[in-house]
């Protein structure tokens, strides 16, 4: 009999592993649709759909390992960054999909609501608030809408050798920044900016994905707190944000 691993279990959904099926089990029922239906649009690998019948959705396993996982140093070769950066741009190049993504103003009113709880709470300094913050705001300009995953992080990204195999977990897809993505997929691990950027082959305003990557983690922090997760693991969120300052606590 196989057995059952819980990959990765909160209050608003669950992920387990029984062999080589995935099945999530997501209490939003709309999160599911948006993953489904984005899969199929998608013009990169994602996972195969074996079947839904809700709250559960089956999908088969990735060939590989992740591309790295957030507070560990990456194996993967620069090879396989680059060809991260490449499945990026052809995600960003495809179609919009037809549901509208966040907008400048909600982004910037949970900015203003999490940096006020941040400070209140004492969770974080008021000065490692307020900076991480003025470097924030430099992503809170006009974009050119493109199809995004939206939650890109590194353990969400299969390779196998050089290979891209497969990119899990697309509930948050919409119309977005491409410059969010390319952010997320680099959080923690700006040792492979430059790779990504080769394979994503544009240019790019290096400061406002530096900008998302302390947007995104004053964001996360009371979310991960409250859901089971460690922000204060070392290299993950709020290194980040120490980094930004030039006072990281951990290599």
């Amino acid at each position: 009999m196989e057995s059952v691993e819980v990959v990765v279990a909160h209050r608003e959904c669950a992920t387990l592993r029984v062999g080589d099926v995935f099945l999530k089990v997501d209490s939003d029922q709309a999160r599911t649709d948006v993953e489904v239906e984005a899969m199929a649009m998608a013009p990169i690998p994602t996972p195969e759909v074996l079947w839904r019948k809700p709250p559960v959705l089956a999908l088969a396993a990735l060939r590989g390992t992740a591309l790295a996982r957030l507070g560990r140093p990456s194996t993967a070769s620069a090879a396989a960054w680059v060809a991260a950066g490449a499945a990026v741009r052809k995600l960003h190049d495809a179609p919009l999909p037809p549901w509208p993504g966040r907008s400048l103003d909600e982004i910037a009113t949970r900015l203003d609501r999490e940096c006020a709880w941040l400070m209140a709470n004492d969770v974080l300094p008021a000065d490692l608030v307020t900076h991480n913050r003025r470097i924030a705001e430099t992503a809170l300009r006009p974009w050119t809408p493109a199809f995004i995953h939206g939650d890109l992080q590194v353990a969400h990204v299969f390779v196998d050798g050089d290979e891209i195999t497969g990119v899990l977990d697309w509930t948050e897809a919409a119309r977005g920044d491409a410059l969010f993505d390319l952010a997320i997929l680099t959080l923690g691990h700006p040792e492979h900016l430059d790779d990504v950027i080769t394979g994503y082959d544009t240019d790019v305003d290096l400061d406002v994905i530096r900008a998302w990557w302390s947007l995104r983690c004053l964001l996360a922090i009371r979310w991960l707190a409250g859901h089971g997760f460690d922000p204060a693991a070392p290299g993950c969120e709020i290194d980040v944000l120490r980094r930004a300052t030039g006072r990281c606590s951990s290599p």
